[in-house]
């Protein structure tokens, strides 16, 4: 699937279009992925919601875009800053896998880890060891 810089800032007009805004729940998970969430995990997950700064990385270009992230009931929630109400789009993270990126992703900075569903990957860098431990 191709990726263009655009791509984060698509989910922006659907957000425009709905009439009420259901950000940051549970509620709003991918439709087509079937999974099972045991109450263990999921109160694990409640306890463990984290936010800061992250590089995304686009396909086609060397550039990374800084956007505020917030990780909270198996999704990521993308901002432009800390100071949004509404995020720019989310990703579900119910199926993904976490991994470093391999040589052949040919990326050459420290402290990335690659998120990957089937044909979806997507690269993540963070700004500090401390931060891409977390």
């Amino acid at each position: 699937e191709q990726e263009s810089e655009d791509d984060i800032h698509s989910s922006r007009s659907s957000l425009d279009r709905q009439s009420h805004h259901r950000a940051n729940t549970t509620v709003h998970v991918c439709w087509y992925r079937n999974t099972s969430v045991s109450m263990t995990d999921h109160s694990v997950a409640v306890e463990n919601q984290l936010s800061g700064y992250l590089l995304r990385k686009f396909k086609n270009s060397n550039g990374w875009q800084k956007l505020w992230v917030v990780f909270t009931n198996f999704c990521l929630f993308f901002y432009k800053t800390h100071q949004d109400d509404y995020p720019l789009a989310s990703l579900p993270l119910l199926g993904y896998t976490v991994s470093s990126p391999v040589e052949a992703d040919g990326i050459q900075k420290d402290y990335v880890f690659k998120l990957q569903f089937k044909s979806h990957v997507y690269f993540f860098r963070a700004e500090s060891k401390y931060t891409f431990e977390r």
